[in-house]
């Protein structure tokens, strides 16, 4: 009787070695020498997320990839490989540079990452520069400006005069929450760190942003005439929220020059206007039109809740946080998760308070491409009766477009 023997177990053009019975029992040579992607995104200091990027774009591509479950496995010899591929992305390295630079690497050249990166830091340097340049210009104007008296403060229009709105209390509160959680924290910031309170057209807008997000919210009065702008601290809001309970007390709202206060069934909350100049944030609403869907806005928040994320770091603090990519397909679909169609990242907790924020049962969400904000409105027959709308920037990632 012949000796049985098992088949070669082909290599693929990409240099992966693949198990041709994956879950048979079935040994490839040398795999307990390697490391799985969890190990190596570890002693490398790459994402998991990254890695499978890099993998994609043929980078840095595995020794081993199953071809059921897509486990991937790595040489040892690859790890110092992947060292050298998460210097160069924290330093913000093209994706055809980190290319050149392994290629340079397993050709022979030991020296060509490091010609890479001398040339990509004297870009660096030279950006630096030039924006060094750009803010002492703009500082030079805003200079010019304060002392022609053109700033426009950010206290009421009419500072000789006192005005006061009569609300509904219900209106206010529902507004109020529509925007709190854009509210901005940072301290370097304290014109983002309350809610402008902006009197126009017959209509009192609340307006919250981080640079991140922003939210808007509009109240209708009764009178068309009245204009006033006056950013509330966080803790006066908060303050004026508190009196507005579910009974439908009118509210009181009167800005006086450096003083806002709100006065609901005899309760009074009040704190000195925040004297900086908020962001013209009609610019920032006016943005590119893109696609609108109207979806479930509990079952998207769900969906997205349990969803896949990919876990970045924020380029302000380095913080890690969990990135949604939600895609709109061509049948008008909108799905967590990479897929065919238009896509775009955001951060999953801002997107899940985002929605939350509408207080309502569909969402209206429009999609102008992975690095255009991201815009949400309360949908149906709900988009018609209050103006409020918030929008989500992006978050950037590596092969997404």
């Amino acid at each position: 009787m012949a000796a049985w023997t098992l088949p070669e177990v082909p290599r693929s053009p990409l240099g992966r070695w693949l198990d041709p019975r994956p879950g048979s029992g079935r040994r490839v040579s040398g795999v307990e020498r390697q490391l799985g992607i969890g190990e190596v995104a570890r002693t490398s200091g790459l994402p998991v997320s990254a890695l499978r990027f890099y993998d994609g774009a043929g980078v840095l591509v595995p020794a081993v990839v199953d071809r059921v479950t897509g486990y991937r496995r790595y040489d040892r010899e690859q790890v110092a490989e992947a060292r050298l591929v998460a210097v160069l992305r924290r330093v913000g390295m093209p994706l055809a540079d980190i290319r050149l630079a392994l290629a340079g690497r397993s050709g022979g050249d030991p020296t060509l990452p490091v010609r890479l990166l001398a040339a990509h830091v004297r870009r660096l340097e030279r950006g630096v520069a030039e924006a060094r340049s750009e803010l002492s210009r703009l500082r030079d104007t805003v200079e010019d400006i304060e002392k022609n008296g053109q700033k426009e403060n950010v206290m009421s229009v009419d500072r000789s005069r006192e005005l006061t709105l009569t609300l509904a209390g219900t209106e206010l509160a529902a507004a109020l929450d529509a925007v709190r959680f854009a509210v901005g924290h940072d301290p370097e910031l304290p014109a983002l760190a309350g809610v402008l309170f902006d009197v126009e057209d017959g209509t009192l807008r609340l307006v919250a942003t981080d640079r991140y997000r922003l939210a808007l919210a509009g109240v209708p009065l009764s009178a068309r005439g009245d204009r006033a702008r006056v950013l509330v601290a966080t803790p006066v809001v908060d303050a004026m929220r508190a009196l507005l309970t579910d009974v439908a007390w009118p509210a009181r709202l009167t800005v006086r020059p450096g003083e806002v206060a709100l006065e609901v069934g005899g309760r009074v909350a009040s704190g000195p206007a925040v004297d900086e100049t908020y962001p013209d944030y009609r610019r920032l609403v006016g943005g590119t039109a893109g696609r609108r869907v109207v979806v479930d806005a509990a079952a998207l928040r769900a969906e997205v809740a349990a969803g896949p994320v990919r876990e970045e770091r924020r380029g302000t603090d380095g913080a890690r946080r969990a990135v949604s990519v939600l895609t709109l397909t061509d049948d008008g679909a909108l799905r967590p998760g990479d897929g065919e169609g238009q896509r775009v990242a955001v951060d999953r907790e801002f997107l899940t308070e985002a929605l939350a924020a509408l207080a309502s049962e569909r969402a209206e969400v429009e999609i102008a491409g992975p690095t255009a904000p991201l815009t949400f409105r309360p949908g149906g027959e709900e988009n018609g009766r209050a103006e409020r709308m918030s929008l989500l920037m992006p978050v950037a990632l590596e092969g997404l477009d």
